[in-house]
């Protein structure tokens, strides 16, 4: 494997030389006792890991040859991650491995708080025993569950399976909320000698199983508002829908140029179109039209704030939790059929082989002559008949160069299958179908990831390396890597590790023979777990996954901040001010990449809510499914006709002990030896489903192996 040369951290001998020192830590070792407790790292790199841990100011050296853990001689501070029985994992920055804390040793912390951990160490233990000493922050002020009423007594049941207590309410601070009613509540205190911990009701979001009650429940429990208050709303009324002509003479016009929009048939709001012409030269300059939000949100007004805090828009099964109000997502930034919009543009000249000839950004003014779905628009290619049928076979054909350059580069090719749930007028799930990824489809993402990539590359070239909020992705680790290689050879693939080209080479060519068949069921996922994730950061690292040097999202103001970051400071750029402090930037996307993230777990959470409802629906019935993760507790069984994942608990296997072999991630039986790993083929029966903790319990019927 090629040395990296943009990753910003340690490499993995670095952190596991680390890990050594924090589980012995108070207790000063030499390198030979380091090194005996990892002995896949040479004595001389442990050395060298030493010395650059001492320069990092990571641990000190207490004596000659002796090395000590000093983030702090009495205490670790990290952030806690509890699993579904009450034990919990601390996570230290700088620490590759997770310190293990049990039920009953975390105090009155809960899921996500930061707190101060201390390790006693008994003699001839090297672990050491972790506890919470106190709470230094807690993640969350509210929280959401279920009221349980027994006898006079009242209690709040949490949702999902990260919270390990239920929660004592006092008739008084129920504020109304009755047996079975969903709500919002706060923490109150933990009384010294109380079984549970005290809350308060706060809101009914509605009874319990509703399912306008149960989404609204999982949007609060990761933090976000599904209301504006009534100053972003009033802000955002007051905002004029005419467009002026003093507006239109600043802006390029592209009113009478061919332009169309291609989105999801439910789409409420469009932020890109396309438009198209033929060139004298026989070029075509092809412009990318995004909503110009930043026209209408300035730095620091009401709504910027309030979409700074949101920072992103949130996607449940059935409904959107938008970053600006409605008055700007559905009307005046929407890129709406038959009406003139404001854009902000990435115009490229092309030809036919998809080589970029030259390119600008405008803010412009365009007309969008029609709204295809991208049903409609896939019709019209491949039947080559329709409205703008010439423009669309034209466009994607130089789409398809462009993405076909880009596989060239290095860039990874994932074409997973995705389910959506048909969902009757209450909200219930009927029937989970696939989504089907086509043409069309694929066109209008190579087409905002040409825009995306130009702004990027543009600002950071042209403009003294500017601190975008890039969106990053980078190289996935030697170990994740060297790991996926060796689960594909048992598949009968090869990929090559030499270098970070040539893997993603192999992997494009395993997706290709497998794309459709069970073995990519099994290998896309773990290839795609293999991966880092994205995030936003205002340094340049680059895109790994799409084998780009600069990437920055500029493509859905209305739904990602930002992307209205980079709208504000490309415009800085073509118009030579500065509209506000970059000196923010990194705070910005390093917040929008939590949100992002907790956006993400909530969609989740509404899609495994969906699963097991459905799920529900089939107790005692059987299935195919693969194995998609295991752990010390459970199997992971992902169903192969819909998607639905749920658990064999480790408990139900009958007729033999089974044992968690985490360096392998299988569990073997102790007398028959029989295994369980990833990527297995399995017979399951539905045993049961739970709405309020959101798990599908399955049992095995029988296996087959892969």
């Amino acid at each position: 494997m090629k040395k990296r040369n943009k990753r910003t951290r340690k490499s993995n001998d670095y952190e596991t030389v680390l890990d050594v020192l924090v589980r012995n830590a108070n207790k000063p070792l030499n390198y030979k006792q380091i090194g005996s407790q990892v002995p896949q790292v040479s004595y001389k790199q442990v050395t060298h890991e030493l010395q650059q841990l001492v320069r990092d100011n990571k641990i000190t050296q207490p004596e000659e040859g002796k090395y000590l853990f000093t983030q702090s001689t009495e205490e670790l501070i990290g952030t806690l991650d509890f699993n579904s029985r009450g034990d919990a994992y601390l996570e230290v920055e700088g620490v590759e491995k997770d310190i293990k804390l049990k039920q009953g040793n975390t105090l009155d912390a809960f899921q996500g708080d930061e707190v101060a951990v201390k390790i006693n160490f008994s003699r001839g233990s090297r672990e050491g025993s972790a506890f919470v000493i106190r709470v230094i922050k807690r993640s969350r002020e509210t929280y959401v569950g279920t009221i349980s009423q027994g006898g006079n007594a009242f209690f709040i049941i949490p949702d999902g399976n990260k919270m390990h207590t239920d929660f004592y309410l006092p008739k008084e601070r129920a504020n109304g909320a009755k047996d079975g009613d969903k709500v919002i509540f706060k923490y109150r205190d933990w009384p010294a000698k109380a079984k549970n911990p005290y809350a308060t009701v706060v809101d009914i979001l509605g009874r319990s199983g509703e399912n306008t009650a149960e989404m609204h429940a999982i949007v609060a429990e990761f933090g976000f508002e599904t209301k504006f208050d009534d100053a972003v709303e009033h802000a955002a009324e007051v905002l004029p829908k005419q467009i002026s002509e003093k507006e239109i003479a600043k802006r390029e016009d592209f009113r009478k140029i061919t332009t169309f929009t291609v989105d999801p048939a439910d789409a409420k709001d469009f932020d890109d179109a396309l438009s198209f012409q033929k060139l004298p030269n026989g070029n075509y300059e092809i412009g990318i039209h995004i909503a110009d939000v930043s026209h209408y949100v300035t730095p620091e007004d009401t709504i910027d704030k309030e979409a700074v805090n949101r920072a992103t828009s949130v996607y449940l099964v059935d409904r959107t939790i938008p970053m600006l109000p409605e008055r700007l997502s559905n009307e005046l930034c929407s890129l709406r059929p038959h009406e003139e919009s404001l854009t902000f543009s990435a115009i490229f000249e092309l030809d036919k082989k998809g080589i970029v000839k030259k390119y600008r950004f405008a803010k412009t003014v365009i007309y969008s002559d029609h709204r295809f779905s991208y049903e409609d628009a896939q019709e019209v290619i491949e039947s080559k008949t329709g409205k703008y049928a010439q423009e669309l076979e034209l466009m994607n054909n130089i789409a398809l160069e462009l993405r076909n350059a880009r596989y060239e580069n290095g860039a990874i090719n994932f074409e997973t299958t995705e389910f959506r749930f048909v969902l009757d007028d209450q909200g219930s799930p009927t029937a989970v179908i696939p989504k089907m990824r086509k043409d069309a489809h694929k066109m209008i993402e190579e087409y905002m990831l040409l825009a995306n990539k130009y702004v990027a590359m543009h600002l950071y070239t042209k403009n003294n390396e500017m601190p975008l909020p890039y969106r990053v992705h980078e190289e996935p680790s030697d170990e994740k890597i060297q790991e996926f290689a060796a689960t594909a050879s048992e598949f009968g693939f090869n990929i090559d590790t030499s270098s970070y080209k040539a893997y993603s080479k192999s992997i494009n060519e395993m997706v290709a023979k497998i794309e459709g068949t069970l073995e990519g069921d099994i290998l896309q996922p773990l290839a795609i777990r293999s991966m880092e994730k994205a995030y936003y950061t205002s340094k340049k690292i680059g895109h790994f996954g799409l084998a780009f040097d600069y990437y920055a999202h500029f493509t859905s103001p209305i739904r990602r901040y930002p992307d209205l970051i980079t709208h504000r400071m490309l415009h800085d750029y073509l118009t030579k001010r500065k509209s506000f402090d970059y000196s923010t930037v990194e705070k910005m996307a390093s917040h929008s990449s939590k949100q992002e993230q907790k956006a993400t777990s909530a969609e989740r959470a509404s899609i495994k809510y969906k699963q097991v409802e459905y799920m529900g629906n089939f107790k005692g019935q059987e299935f195919d499914g693969i194995i998609s993760g295991v752990t010390d507790w459970g199997i992971f069984i992902e169903i192969l006709e819909n998607k639905c994942e749920g658990m064999v608990r480790l408990r139900d296997m009958k007729g033999d002990h089974y044992t968690f072999l985490p360096e392998k991630k299988k569990v073997i039986g102790e007398r028959t030896r029989k295994t369980y790993g990833m990527g297995q083929q399995v017979r399951i029966r539905v045993k049961n489903t739970d709405l309020a903790k959101r798990n599908i319990d399955f049992v095995f019927v029988e296996e087959r192996h892969s």
